[in-house]
């Protein structure tokens, strides 16, 4: 019933004729720094999107363009080409050739393109008007008269589409790049009836996106970092337009700052939970500082379910949360609709920095590729936690997650300034009537983080079933084997040395990989349990150096 009133809203909206002007009513500037590098590859032929790079080419005389078609490349790699923000790191590299590139496969989009059923998902159409008003002065102000009325023609037909589309039914991001590219395009077509539709909609898809504690609904960093700028981006549009900024507005933006914070590692890099990888610290600088943040990061999210042990200079981050809802996908373009779209099986792992260095790690992510790569670092496996008989927690579908933890409890306690975390799932339920239960402990000085990794199982089950604890170290980190093959001492790049220690498992180094940003290869700690064993226990902790205090 929905569906066939969004469309019947799409069709209406196209029965009045709409005036095509000349340019945009209104100049937007986008905030938002691209990446020359990026943008080098694109000129040379290749769209990066998230690590995943494709053939993105407008047709030439001999050779059909490549990018547009579903044969091109993944579904969400084909989104981003369809979405243009590719325009921003074109843009970062500012060359002859770079503006040239960027409107031949504008003119070939049109072309070839903006026919295809992804080029018209409201989220697509979003992003690319976002996209084409907040580089309108790069893409087209100096182009001829024509290539400009085509462009125009096509805002204000994706403008119609959008604001036809509104209430967006995807339950994650994509709902509020959709609401923001109406209101954009309604300033900048200074179409009045469409800024007030968008504006009775914004406040309830405000409330919808984002937890009270400020968190996303995605319970993906990434995802967060994106909707944080979406805030700001909605705020400036509204400032710079003269209308009423809804109250909740400000209210949902400084609390989604202060979750951002809570997020960063002390590089200042984001914690790869669910579809997330590093991010520059200084795009998350410059989000904080448009978003005017104040304070300091909490400790805990508790609505979005991530929470934050922090003694002296050692940090940890751990998923404390059941994974985001989920929606079948849409039956036009197979996008997916559900909040657990980048959803990771990663419930109950945790991430381990001491000041600037990373430690442990998860594997982060490749939400772009083809289903191998995104799926295996997907997967629980990739992630610093339990995994039970080679079986994820949750099963990895195309569009999000199909079986998975319904019950996730915490328990917090913090005296004299040390920390005790208590997280337990059922994620293991349906397929071995297991639970997992994880104890952290972290010492006031955060020299000491201990762990306990128990399985709750039927009676007999544990000699049956096979289980380890991974610990994935960053790249930077060395690692080796030493008191006969009992212990592990892990170096960092500062030179600081740390050593794990476990009972009731053996302790083994393998090879493991880092998507953080760029591939790399690392090393994984990989507790084995031993048999009949429901129950290993671990330790973590600094060696003091001789002549240290």
């Amino acid at each position: 019933m929905a569906d066939m009133m969004r469309n019947a809203r799409r069709w209406l909206s196209q029965l009045k004729p709409l005036r095509v002007p000349d340019a945009p009513a209104r100049a937007f500037k986008d905030l938002w720094p691209g990446e020359a590098a990026r943008g080098q590859s694109l000129v040379g032929g290749e769209l990066d999107v998230k690590g995943t790079r494709h053939a993105l080419l407008p047709a030439t005389p001999d050779d059909a363009s490549i990018g547009w078609a579903p044969a091109d490349g993944p579904l969400l790699w084909r989104a981003a080409a369809h979405g243009f923000t590719w325009l921003r790191d074109l843009r970062a590299l500012g060359t002859d050739d770079a503006r040239v590139r960027a409107r031949d496969l504008a003119h070939d989009w049109l072309h070839h393109g903006a026919g295809q059923d992804l080029a018209q998902a409201p989220e697509v159409a979003g992003a690319r008007i976002s996209a084409w008003l907040g580089h309108w002065d790069f893409l087209a102000a100096t182009a001829d008269d024509g290539f400009r009325r085509a462009l125009m023609s096509r805002l204000v037909q994706d403008g119609r589409a959008v604001l036809g589309a509104l209430p967006a039914e995807a339950a994650h991001r994509g709902a509020l790049v959709t609401i923001k590219a109406g209101i954009a395009a309604s300033v900048a077509l200074a179409e009045d009836g469409w800024l007030g539709r968008a504006l009775r909609l914004l406040p309830q898809e405000l409330e919808r996106q984002f937890y009270p504690d400020g968190g996303h609904v995605e319970r993906s960093p990434a995802q967060h970092l994106l909707a944080t700028q979406d805030l700001i981006e909605i705020r400036n549009l509204l400032h710079g337009a003269g209308a009423d900024v809804p109250p909740q507005l400000g209210i949902i933006l400084e609390r989604a700052c202060q979750a951002l914070r809570f997020y960063r590692h002390q590089d200042g890099s984001l914690a790869l939970f669910n579809g997330t990888r590093e991010e520059s610290a200084a795009l998350v600088d410059l989000v904080l500082h448009h978003g005017q943040a104040r304070g300091r990061a909490p400790m805990l999210l508790q609505d979005t379910g991530f929470h934050r042990m922090q003694g002296s200079r050692t940090l940890v981050i751990v998923d404390c949360g059941a994974p985001a809802a989920s929606r079948p996908p849409d039956p036009g373009t197979m996008l997916p609709r559900g909040a657990d779209r980048y959803a990771h099986a990663g419930t109950g792992s945790f991430e381990l920095s001491v000041g600037r260095d990373r430690l442990i790690v998860n594997c982060g992510a490749a939400p772009a590729s083809d289903g191998s790569w995104k799926d295996a670092l997907r997967s629980t496996a990739a992630h610093s936690t339990l995994v039970l008989a080679d079986t994820s927690s949750a099963e990895l579908r195309e569009e999000g997650l199909g079986r998975r933890p319904d019950r996730v409890e915490v328990e917090r306690h913090e005296q004299d300034h040390a920390h005790w975390l208590e997280v337990a799932h059922d994620g293991y339920r349906r397929n071995f009537q297991a639970i997992h239960r994880r104890k952290l402990y972290l010492a006031e000085g955060g020299d000491d983080l201990r762990g306990e990794d128990a399985l709750e199982l039927p009676g007999g089950e544990a000699e049956s079933l096979s289980w380890i604890i991974a610990f994935h170290l960053h790249p930077s980190v060395s690692a080796s084997l030493v008191e006969d093959d009992q212990a592990v001492l892990m170096r960092l790049p500062s030179g600081h040395g740390w050593k794990l220690r476990a009972r009731g498992a053996s302790v083994a180094l393998d090879e493991s990989v880092y998507f953080g940003g760029e591939m790399r290869r690392c090393q994984q700690i990989i507790l084995t349990a031993d048999p009949d064993i429901e129950c290993v226990r671990w330790g973590i902790s600094r060696v003091v150096a001789q002549g240290e205090g």
